[in-house]
């Protein structure tokens, strides 16, 4: 079996065009435990995460999400198709928390190519995706930018 064989066919480098915007096929939705694992894990102390009762009587009404896990939903959701050829992921900028997420709020991303450039290496090329995060009720929770080096049908696909 081919490698290219264990890949999408669509999303090499030169398949990205700017301007495109990307509806990703999956949604995921937020399960307590995704948040209160992940907010204790890494230490985070902000007892909104995962304390009912203060949470209850804030002005959210509820635990909130941890935005950590907020933007690692919200990138995994669109790995499929911005990553799946990847080399090396480069780098994540203007990283915006758009709105609330709550325990059982149901995640989409979108991603829109936003500049496409060769790199220094010949059997790749870097794509910079502005990525979207939306709700179950189509709020926009997430937005930002990322930069992926990734490989070139002409190197790495079926010739």
């Amino acid at each position: 079996m081919k490698v290219s064989a264990l890949t999408g066919q669509n999303n090499y480098f030169e398949d990205f065009k700017v301007g495109d915007v990307l509806k990703h096929a999956r949604g995921k939705t937020i399960e307590p435990m995704d948040q209160v694992w992940i907010t204790n894990v890494t230490m985070n102390t902000a007892e909104a995460h995962f304390n009912e009762h203060l949470a209850k009587n804030s002005n959210y009404g509820q635990r909130l999400g941890f935005g950590g896990v907020t933007i690692s939903m919200c990138i995994g959701l669109a790995a499929q198709d911005t990553a799946e050829n990847a080399l090396a992921e480069l780098g994540m900028d203007k990283i915006r928390l758009k709105g609330p997420v709550y325990h059982g709020d149901t995640l989409y991303c979108y991603s829109e190519v936003l500049e496409t450039n060769d790199a220094e290496q010949p059997d790749a090329g870097v794509v910079r995706f502005k990525h979207y995060g939306v709700n179950q009720h189509d709020k926009h929770i997430f937005e930002g930018e990322r930069w992926v080096l990734i490989k070139r049908r002409s190197h790495w696909g079926d010739k």
